[in-house]
């Protein structure tokens, strides 16, 4: 039986359910997955939450023996790392900071190559391109493993330390767009192009009985973000938007499903903007409210200023709403202008609220985007479809033998602690 390591900043994540989605279907055919996380989930009292805790590796609580035989194998094994260490040290434009963060990621690498060192691990998966990519890594050479990496978005857009090292080193890399795909291949010319695959994420086909709410004429128009508070959601250019819409004289409901750090900011935003009759921010919803939020609402928006392609307007138009969202990396796939959704030029209130305004108008061509929609969605960005090509082409790469044999087999169960 293959044993695969996944390995993810946070597990298990609310937001991130295709990690866990990715982890059973391998499962089902027969891999054992040992999911790992750098850092702690939080709490929840459900029973099949608790379970995924309870199966899941964690590198806290720190293990005292194993933190000094990382800083051992480190000193043994300087050798194997001497490519990374070059280049956490000398080379690229990072600062010094950075280069300190990822000196002590590589002691975690090592600590995490031991926490795996007994468990016949093949390869090593991370979701994301942050410290844990970074962590993998590492850990990958020195137990003489593949690695490979999911990039999504802001992970190769906006925090992109040390790529171009983790490209060249993983075994393959997959991204959930044609976007992020032609971006890693212009800005790294260097990677082979058959490294970078693109595998999608996706949505299940909504359920059969749901229902839509019917908006009267004296009904005010509902927008519905949803999104966790975080700045690059961009909450806030929502916010104002809504100000102009306020101002032009046009009745509407705005809710923000979500929480994050930035609701305290947006609280006092709205107050700020009189909107606190227009604009409401609803928390994290279950499954049940947020199924009920989208069934009333009128246009599903996304203002993001960084984004792969976002599930949220997936699962929107699944359910055949309309959508708006910034033209922006790999929404375009998604949201084709006017035919299976509309997009506004990013950074721009007056071009997203004049969309707004023209889909507030009565259109004939509403109906046909909303059924394109729903079309496209369940066709190209399958839940069950891109999942099982995902594990195709995992399964199919860790099959093939490491084309750089030069660090396999260091043998860290040799190592042991100066007497």
């Amino acid at each position: 039986m293959t044993t695969l390591a996944y390995l993810a900043n946070q597990f298990p994540s609310p937001v991130e359910s295709y990690v866990m989605d990715e982890i059973h279907e391998l499962r089902r055919r027969g891999v054992n997955v040992i999911p790992c996380s750098a850092r702690r989930c939080c709490a929840s009292s459900s029973r099949e939450f608790r379970s995924v805790v309870a199966g899941t590796l964690y590198f806290r609580p720190w293990r005292a023996r194993l933190l000094l035989r990382s800083a051992w194998l480190l000193l043994t094994k300087a050798g194997l790392l001497g490519d990374v260490l070059h280049r956490v040290c000398w080379q690229g434009p990072e600062t010094p900071m950075r280069r300190l963060r990822a000196l002590a990621h590589t002691y975690l690498g090592a600590y995490y190559a031991l926490l795996l060192e007994k468990r016949g691990v093949r390869h090593i998966h991370v979701h994301h391109g942050y410290f844990s990519s970074w962590i993998a890594m590492v850990a990958a050479r020195l137990l003489g493993t593949g690695f490979s990496m999911t990039l999504h978005g802001s992970d190769l857009l906006m925090h992109g330390a040390y790529l171009d090292i983790k490209l060249s080193q993983c075994q393959f890399c997959t991204t959930v767009s044609e976007f992020n795909r032609r971006f890693l291949l212009e800005h790294y010319p260097e990677i082979a192009t058959d490294k970078v695959v693109v595998r999608r994420i996706g949505v299940d086909a909504p359920p059969r009985h749901r229902t839509e709410l019917r908006r009267q004429n004296n009904d005010p128009f509902v927008l519905l973000a949803v999104g966790r508070l975080h700045a690059v959601k961009d909450h806030s250019f929502l916010v104002r938007a809504c100000e102009r819409l306020k101002q032009r004289g046009i009745r509407f409901l705005c809710w923000i499903a979500g929480d994050g750090a930035e609701r305290s900011d947006l609280e006092h935003l709205i107050a700020d903007l009189d909107l606190s009759a227009e604009v409401k921010l609803l928390g994290h919803l279950s499954r049940g409210d947020l199924e009920r939020r989208y069934a009333a609402a009128d246009l599903v928006v996304l203002t993001s200023r960084s984004e792969g392609i976002p599930l949220v307007l997936m699962e929107a138009m699944a359910r055949g709403k309309l959508v708006l969202a910034p033209a922006i990396t790999g929404i375009p796939e998604l949201v084709v202008n006017k035919e299976t959704g509309y997009l506004y030029t990013p950074g721009s209130q007056e071009s997203f609220v004049a969309r707004v305004e023209a889909i507030i108008k009565p259109q004939a061509e509403l109906y046909s985007v909303r059924q394109a929609a729903s079309r496209h969605v369940l066709q190209h960005f399958s839940r069950e479809k891109n999942r099982a090509a995902f594990c195709d082409l995992l399964l199919g790469r860790i099959a093939q033998p490491l084309t750089d044999q030069s660090h396999a087999n260091p043998l860290l169960q040799q190592i042991q602690l100066p007497v």
